[in-house]
Parts: structure tokens; sequence; C-alpha cells
């Protein structure tokens, strides 16, 4: 007998982003669905951006969890529209990545479809970019690119301490 899809569904909330460990693929929100095709199970992922490096590491990881559980006849599509935002993380994913040092996306500052309204938000200089550590707004970004492509390298002006913030695509 073949497991139901919201089995499966906890089976990949298992599966860890192998770039942000503390976060899984579902709650990266980059596994947009699930379902039988016949006796084939297709798990469709849309990666954060095109030129993801994990992208792969994260179809194998996928496969093993699955196979592991008995499942046989697989397919992983990689979907690619609609984009992948920041949107898309779970409540539990931002706080996650809070707790493990890493500032999540500011609300409000994802692609929206409104090109110019979300170039104000992310140029204008207003965008308050809470320290994980301490809490403090006060700020400053040191690089538009941290440890991994997906984060930016900030520094909190109050503690001193450098964190990345998960940027918003």
């Amino acid at each position: 007998m073949r497991p139901a899809t919201d089995q499966i569904w906890r089976w990949l909330a298992e599966v860890p982003d192998p770039e942000i460990p503390v976060i899984s693929i579902t709650d990266l929100g980059i596994v947009r669905a699930v379902e039988w095709e016949g006796d084939v199970l297709v798990v469709r992922v849309t990666p954060t951006y095109s030129g993801c490096p994990a992208t792969s590491i994260i179809n194998f990881d996928i496969e093993t969890a699955l196979r592991a559980r008995g499942i046989e006849h697989l397919r992983i599509e990689r979907r690619l529209s609609p984009p992948w935002t920041s949107d898309w993380l779970t409540p539990e994913a931002r706080e996650k990545l809070r707790a493990y040092g890493i500032a999540p996306p500011v609300p409000g500052t994802a692609a929206d479809g409104r090109l110019m309204a979300r170039a104000e938000r992310l140029v204008g200089g207003n965008l308050a970019i809470a320290c994980p550590r301490c809490g403090s707004t006060h700020t400053e970004r040191l690089s538009q690119f941290g440890s991994t492509p997906c984060k930016a390298a900030y520094r909190c002006r109050d503690c001193l301490e450098p964190f990345d913030y998960f940027k918003c695509i």
C-alpha cells in the first residue's frame, strides 16, 4: 500500500536544507507539490533561485529520504515558475533562522509583482534588519553577499556581532 501524501509531507519535513540545516526543505517552502501519478510519486521543487548550488543536493536528499521509506517509483520535477519567494518561508522557519543567528527576511520585501514599490523598500535606506542576537535594528550591511548566495553579511552596531541576513528574493 502506498503512503498518503500527507505522510510524505511529514517525511519531507525531516529533510534539512543543506545550507541552513536548522530548517527543513518544507520550512523553506521549496517543495511545492507532492502527488501520485499512477504508481509514481511526483515531488515538485522550486529552488530559491535558478542557479542555487544546493539544488542537486536537495534533490538527492529528497530521493534518499523517500527511497529509505520504501518509495520505489519517484520523479522529482524542478519548477521555476512561479519563482520562489521568501514569502514562502513558514513562520516556524523564520523563528528557526532567528534562533540560529540568521536574520529572516523583513516582511513585505519579497517580490510581489510591483517592482518599483519593492525597489523603494529595498533601496530606500529605511529597511531595518533586526539583529538575531540582541534584536537591535541599529545594524549595517557589510556586503550584499554572505556565507551563501542567498544571504547578505550584516553587523549589529549595538552588540557588534556579525550575522547573515536571509535575502528577499
